[in-house]
């Protein structure tokens, strides 16, 4: 056996108590969403356009490409009718790869119409304190020697808020010097959830490429995302149902892609059509591999996994 093959085989036997936790998780959240009346479904992984988004970019699958989320295929259920849906499924996007990041990754997704960001919130919470009641965690978690409290409501704050509390200028600031992202990783993530879990919310509407704009403040929109000891688990929204606004939207974001000489993604003309019979809706996205990683006190997204890509 080649030293390649032993370090792969003592890895795996490693990771066995991480990821037998790890599978109890996915069975819960599972059985969870079956309880709610939710319908899981399943859409295809291999799609002919994913949703240009400036900052993700696709991996290519011949003439099409692995889906980073499953999103417009699902939306495209909500429209034909299905009102509670989640899926459990692996999402791909290149050159992602860090502590945090795969290129390939579990993710789970839900959808539900006649519903806001605000009940989602709600939901997620709702759903998160359930599950891991149910895995065997108390009302605390420990993850790298710090505890936060899981007693609900966690906390809600405006990303507006989090610039002011955290940040060395604001987020209109921000946002003109094109610092966005720099000062949420450098200044603002690591203060996220540390005592309690938190949810940011009303993010600039720049940044939400496929959200619902706020009434009264269309400069933000209905866009949140939850974070646990720094980390970012989930990123959810009221949808946008605006068919002709959408596809402005994802114009907009091809020709951001373009002047990065990104891949220039065919309209997803399917989705848009569909978009114009989709009810009010609201539906989010969360990292099942992160996920147990908080719960397993494990530091680096390689050891909740039984393969990672230089193992195959």
């Amino acid at each position: 056996m080649s030293t390649s093959h032993f370090d792969d085989n003592f890895n795996l036997k490693h990771k066995k108590k991480a990821l037998h936790l790890r599978a109890k998780l996915i069975q819960i959240i599972r059985l969870f969403f079956i309880g709610q009346d939710f319908l899981e479904v399943e859409t295809p992984i291999r799609i002919p356009s994913p949703a240009p988004e400036e900052h993700i970019e696709a991996i290519p699958s011949g003439n099409w490409f692995l889906q980073t989320s499953p999103e417009l295929c699902m939306k495209r259920l909500l429209a034909a009718g299905y009102p509670r849906i989640f899926q459990i499924c692996k999402c791909f996007r290149d050159a992602e790869r860090g502590n945090l990041h795969l290129p390939e990754f579990s993710m789970l997704e839900w959808y539900v119409a006649k519903s806001d960001y605000s009940q989602l919130m709600e939901q997620c919470e709702t759903m998160l304190i359930a599950v891991l009641k149910e895995i065997g965690v108390g009302g605390n978690i420990s993850w790298r020697n710090r505890e936060i409290d899981l007693t609900p409501p966690w906390e809600r704050l405006t990303v507006a808020q989090s610039f002011a509390k955290y940040a060395p200028l604001s987020c209109q600031e921000a946002l003109k010097q094109n610092k966005f992202d720099e000062i949420i990783v450098e200044y603002i993530e690591p203060q996220l959830g540390i005592n309690r879990p938190v949810f940011i919310y009303d993010y600039p509407s720049q940044l939400a490429a496929l959200a619902k704009l706020k009434e009264g403040d269309p400069s933000v929109a209905q866009r949140f995302e939850l974070y646990m000891f720094g980390v970012e688990l989930a990123n959810g929204f009221s949808e946008l149902t605006d068919a002709k606004e959408q596809r402005q939207r994802f114009e907009k974001a091809s020709q951001a892609r373009s002047q990065k000489k990104w891949t220039d993604y065919p309209q997803p003309q399917k989705f848009l059509e569909a978009l114009k019979f989709m009810p009010e809706a609201a539906g989010i996205a969360m990292g099942i591999d992160r996920l147990a990683m908080l719960l397993t006190n494990i530091i680096q997204i390689d050891d909740i996994v039984a393969f990672t890509p230089d193992m195959l």
